[in-house]
């Protein structure tokens, strides 16, 4: 098991039920930082909601490594 599995697997059991909230959360933090910024930075914040979204969605259901 690599280093990342085992932060991923981590990651998965703190998120456990609460994906929409957390997702809710990086959406209300990506729509702040515009708000400080003055949007200059829109294309890398939704970038980075978008990944960090994508990690969410990608841990439900894939908790455990590939089968033997």
């Amino acid at each position: 098991m690599s280093v990342f599995d085992s932060i991923k697997g981590k990651a998965a059991d703190l998120i456990g039920g609460n994906q929409e909230t957390i997702k809710n959360g990086i959406s209300k933090a990506g729509a702040f930082v515009d708000s400080k910024t003055g949007e200059k930075f829109k294309g890398q914040i939704d970038g980075v909601q978008n990944a960090a979204t994508g990690f969410l969605s990608n841990l439900g259901g894939k908790k455990d490594g590939p089968a033997a």
